[in-house]
Formats: structure tokens, C-alpha cells, sequence
């Protein structure tokens, strides 16, 4: 039986797998999947998610509940070593162990892009998974908690003070979409008024929104700035010590929440543990039909799809481009991945990757979007509604698609739930202190969950 191996479990990943199951038959080849994380990450409902607008669990699709004929390894892979058909595989716990394979598919997706900037590793936090976009949601709860029993002044500005850095897709819905939540907070708290909200999003380019023209990006800063944010172009932060923001623009100030989106680099492990071909941006040189390597030198059994192969974009008019790393592509790449491995063990034709842009739609907020195909410009509730049309279709399985509309539903009825779990991510502070307020500081320096 052949060994199918698939390193990453993200889009790309799982839409091989998934449809690798479903169309090999029995016996033909044994599928494998090697990833640390138990689910795939709907990545479009992460902003959503610092909301409260999707519930965490559903943005994480299950992989042993979806892919049932797949053999999964709780892990990453360190190595690749295509000379040898073999990879190194760290699992979560125990030692390193060496797997082999007739074919290769790399989907191991990118990783956040840091820069060494004070302050930043210590204090920033990501928007690429559920953890993290769970953590921003119940840090913002339980800053307003505490800003709410101080008196006016430095430390409650601080708390009542948040930060994106990074104007891309992910760091403008992630900030329109807390912006929202926060102005809907202010009802349940009369001790603090929308003149304390201070919300800043830092980009270091002349405009946000790059996958959009300008006229409809510079009315995203717009209307972002009539909610009252501050939108900080051709700006860059400098530093993040102790939570004190300085900019390249000279601006200076205290902020409790800091989110780095600020793109993405090649990961690591393609980058440089691995014999396979890479170009200049640490990326999979990837044919047309997905296989790693170039037209005229193929790499026999390896492919490779997602954020981190440089696919070329034939849909494109512009000579030599590459896919944008988006979900809309690792879906479709991962869907015709499965079908060309199919046909290439049975002897048949593979095919192109090829996709036209079905527009882009963003999330400025409840009730606030951006829609865009071509010449064509939708703002405001139609814009939202769409974008939630196009996303509960998209995420897989009809089981979370029910789930994400009957919490959508429930929301519409009820309003937003506000209750920050921040507790859970120190689940022994009870036990270890015990009812006396006065030991609250009290945490073990060995409590793994201190970390």
C-alpha cells in the first residue's frame, strides 16, 4: 500500500485528506497526517471569535471526527528529507521518530512574522489561532472589569487602551470586530464612557486592506475613525516595553491589549530544514499542477499547496505572479490536490491550478462590511451580511455550519454574552490559593500553567 504522508493539518491539509478519503478506494494507499494541533483553524471567524460571535469550538474543525480513515499523528515535522523519502516527526510527547513515504504533501502553512522589537514577544499577542483570538476577547472583558473599579486616570486608560499592529485582513477585521465589541460593552458599564476607549491600529504601508483598491480602503480608515479608533499610516512601532506603545511617528502610550497581525513568514521548517526547492521568500517552488519543482524538473511524489508553496497564479495577467496566501486558495488547492494525487496514482492526467477571485469580503464590526469584485464596491450591512453568507457556507461539515448559525441566532436574540473566562487559561490559582484574597500572588513558580 502506498503511504500518503501530509505534513500539516491547516486548509490545505485537511481538503487533501478529506478528499483523498473519500475517492481512494480501499487498500489503495494509507493516508497520514502529522500536525501538533487536533482541529483545523476556520481562520475567518478568529475576529469573529474576539467578539464573541462564534464560540471558539467552532471555529476548530475536529480532525478525527472528520477524517476518520486517517492515520494522525499529534506532532510537527522537523526535517524533510526527500533524498531519503523520510521525515523527522517530533510528537507532542516522546522521542523524535523517522516516518517514510512514497508521497510527499507539504501543507504546513506560515507562521506569524515577528520583528525584534522591544517588548513585543513579551507583551503582544497573535491573531493566527482560536487560543490566541480567545485570550484578546477575555483580556479586553477583563481590562473593562478592572477599569471599571478604578478611578479616572493613567491605569485606567491603559486598561481601556488596545492596539493592532498590522492593517492587513486579519488585523483590520480583528480590530473592527473588538472595536464593535467594546462600544456594545459600554451599556453594561456606566462607570466608563466612550471617551475612555482608545483603539489604534499601526501600519507601517500608506494604506490598509492591501487585496482592495484605494477609494474603498481609504473608507475602511474612514469609518473606522467615525467609530472613533485612531488609524496610524506609514507608521511603524518601535517599541512595546512593560506595554508603553511608541511609534515611528513619535506618538507615545500605555496599552493593556496589543495584537500583532503584521503578516506572515515561510515556515521555518520549509524554510530551512528541508532539501526541497525553495525561492527567494523561503517558499516551495510549486508547478502549476502543484508539484514541487520546476516545469521541466519535477520532484517525483512531492507536492505541495497553501501559504507556504509559491503556486503560480495563471488566473493572473501579471507575468510570473503567485497565489495570495488566503483561505480561498488553500481551499481550492487542497480540493485539487486530492483529485491530481488520485489520478497520478492511477496513471491519469492532472490538472492546472486555476482560480479567478471571487471578490473580497471583510468584517468591520457587527452590522459593518466591505465587499469588492473588480469595479464593484458594497459597504455597510449588505456587505456584513454577505460576508457571513460566504463564511458559514464556506467553513466544512454542515455540522459547524448549524452550529455557527444557531449561535449567530441566539446572539440576534439575546445580544452579545459577556462573561471573560481569563480564569481558565490559570486553572490551579483556586485550588492553590484557596479562599484568601490576600494570596492571589501566591501561584507556584513550578505551575506549568503559569507560562
Amino acid at each position: 500500500m502506498r503511504e500518503i504522508l501530509i505534513v500539516g493539518g491547516g486548509y490545505a491539509g485537511f481538503y487533501t485528506a478529506w478528499g483523498l478519503e473519500r475517492s481512494l478506494r480501499p487498500g489503495e494507499a494509507r493516508i497520514t497526517v502529522v500536525d501538533p494541533r487536533p482541529y483545523m483553524t476556520y481562520q475567518p471567524f478568529l475576529p469573529e471569535v474576539t467578539a464573541g460571535s462564534v464560540e471558539a469550538r467552532h471555529a476548530a474543525v475536529s480532525l478525527r471526527r472528520h477524517l476518520r480513515k486517517t492515520r494522525l499523528i499529534a506532532g510537527s515535522v522537523t526535517e524533510i528529507r526527500s533524498a531519503e523519502r523520510a521525515v523527522t516527526v517530533r510528537p507532542v510527547n516522546g522521542p523524535d521518530r523517522e516516518l517514510r513515504y512514497d508521497i510527499l504533501v507539504v501543507t504546513a502553512g506560515a507562521v506569524t512574522r515577528t520583528f525584534p522589537i522591544p517588548g513585543l514577544a513579551e507583551h503582544a499577542i497573535g491573531l493566527k489561532h482560536v487560543e490566541e483570538a480567545v485570550a484578546i476577547r477575555d483580556r479586553l472583558l477583563t481590562a473593562f472589569d478592572q477599569a471599571a473599579s478604578l478611578p479616572p486616570g493613567p491605569e485606567r486608560r491603559k486598561l481601556l487602551t488596545v492596539t493592532f499592529v498590522g492593517g492587513g485582513f486579519s488585523g483590520v477585521e480583528g480590530f473592527g470586530e473588538l472595536l464593535s465589541l467594546a462600544t456594545a460593552m459600554l451599556r453594561a458599564y456606566p462607570e466608563l464612557s466612550f471617551d475612555e476607549l482608545s483603539f489604534h491600529l499601526v501600519e507601517a504601508r500608506d494604506r490598509i486592506l492591501p487585496e482592495v483598491t484605494g477609494k474603498p480602503g481609504a473608507w475602511v480608515v474612514r469609518s473606522l475613525e467615525r467609530r472613533g479608533a485612531r488609524v496610524h499610516l506609514n507608521t511603524q512601532l518601535t517599541s512595546a516595553k512593560d506595554g508603553h506603545v511608541v511609534l515611528s511617528s513619535g506618538e507615545e502610550f500605555d496599552s493593556e491589549l496589543i495584537v500583532w497581525t503584521a503578516g506572515n513568514a515561510s515556515n521555518p521548517v520549509v524554510h530551512n530544514h528541508t532539501d526541497l526547492p525553495v525561492d527567494e521568500r523561503g517558499l516551495l517552488v510549486v508547478r502549476p499542477d502543484l508539484r514541487v519543482g520546476t516545469g521541466s524538473d519535477p520532484l517525483p511524489g512531492v507536492w505541495a499547496a497553501g501559504d507556504d508553496a509559491a503556486v503560480p497564479d495563471l488566473a493572473s495577467p501579471v507575468a510570473g505572479a503567485r497565489t495570495v496566501p488566503n483561505a480561498q486558495h488553500a481551499v481550492r488547492q487542497g480540493r485539487l490536490l486530492a483529485r491530481n494525487i488520485r489520478a497520478d496514482l492511477r496513471g491519469g492526467r492532472v490538472r492546472d491550478y486555476r482560480h479567478s477571485s471571487l471578490g473580497v469580503v471583510a468584517t468591520l464590526g457587527l452590522g459593518r462590511g466591505i465587499f469588492q469584485y473588480k469595479g464593484v464596491v458594497i459597504k455597510g450591512l449588505p456587505a456584513w451580511l454577505m460576508h457571513r453568507g460566504y463564511h458559514v457556507l464556506a467553513v466544512p461539515t454542515w455540522e459547524r455550519k448549524v452550529r455557527v448559525l444557531t449561535v449567530w441566532l441566539t446572539a440576534a436574540l439575546f445580544g452579545r454574552d459577556l462573561v471573560s473566562l481569563a480564569s481558565v487559561q490559570h486553572p490551579r490559582d483556586a485550588f492553590v490559593t484557596g479562599s484568601d484574597p490576600r494570596r492571589r500572588d501566591e501561584r507556584p513558580v513550578s505551575d506549568p500553567t503559569t507560562a
